[in-house]
């Protein structure tokens, strides 16, 4: 067995989750929520362990390094790491609601990995401008701040949702979340993803530093690294100057969420030092 075939299977298992979690929402089933809880742990628990065989293949085969190195693998961690922090989300709040937003972004990462036939799975040498202390630092800052950027995305489309309801009490809408909880979910993981972001900024202008000789040279990724930072900064500014909430917080984290999006495939087609990551 290998970390191929443990990471696809992964993702027919985050597939299942996103299933149980969508009938759950549907049909009020609270097997279902189960059921979904404990699949997304299986799959938690397979991304998790493919990633680490695919760790040891590197080493086996004589160029061992962390599996963050190309599209292929961070698209694997993405997935990985929004749905520890979604899981962790769910254990704190209890509202499984959010499961059916935030589990199918989790399973289109890991599908593209593994079955987008653009994407390479092959393990290669490092370039040189990747082999340094700051690799891990600097992707694993990146995205958690992606993934709770992902996951206040779900939580807009989903107050979204709710308003474009009328505050309905009946059907699928009645089993969202009140709009205020959204509203604060929505803030605290823009917050914890602006935190990380920041630190993946920095680390990796600390990694450009040590592998181009300067902190800052307006490459694509950098600089739209700079504008998904400023568009999060914003978010937090109105929210806390103007007290902006509801409807209009909602549409920032699509807004930003696109944002984080382009910085992470848009760029890849633009020539420039982070071109390696297509």
């Amino acid at each position: 067995m290998n970390s191929s075939l443990i990471l696809s299977v992964t993702t027919f298992v985050y597939g299942a989750a996103a299933f149980f979690y969508i009938a759950a929402w549907i049909f009020n089933v609270k097997s279902a929520e189960k059921a979904a809880t404990w699949t997304l742990i299986l799959g938690i628990f397979g991304n998790t362990i493919g990633l680490l065989f695919r760790w040891k293949e590197s080493y086996d085969l004589g160029i061992g390094h962390a599996p963050l190195s190309n599209l292929y693998e961070s698209l694997v961690f993405f997935a990985l790491v929004i749905a520890l922090v979604y899981l962790v989300l769910e254990k704190k709040y209890s509202i499984k609601t959010i499961g059916a937003f935030a589990t199918p972004l989790a399973f289109f990462s890991m599908a593209y990995a593994s079955l987008s036939p653009k994407i390479g799975e092959t393990i290669q040498p490092l370039m040189p401008a990747l082999k340094s202390n700051w690799l891990i630092a600097h992707v694993v800052t990146c995205f958690i701040g992606y993934a709770a950027f992902a996951l206040a995305f779900g939580i807009g489309l989903m107050f979204m949702m709710a308003s474009w309801g009328n505050d309905s009490k009946t059907g699928l809408l009645s089993r969202l979340p009140e709009k205020s909880i959204m509203d604060e979910l929505m803030h605290k993981m823009v917050m914890f993803g602006f935190l990380f972001l920041t630190g993946g900024i920095i680390t990796g202008a600390v990694w450009a530093n040590s592998a181009w000789g300067r902190y800052w040279g307006w490459d694509p990724k950098e600089t739209w690294s700079l504008i998904t930072w400023f568009v999060y900064a914003t978010l937090l500014h109105v929210r806390f100057m103007k007290d902006w909430r509801g409807k209009r917080i909602a549409v920032f984290t699509v807004i930003g969420f696109a944002a984080v999006l382009f910085t992470y495939f848009g760029v890849n087609y633009l020539p420039g030092l982070h071109s390696y990551g297509s």
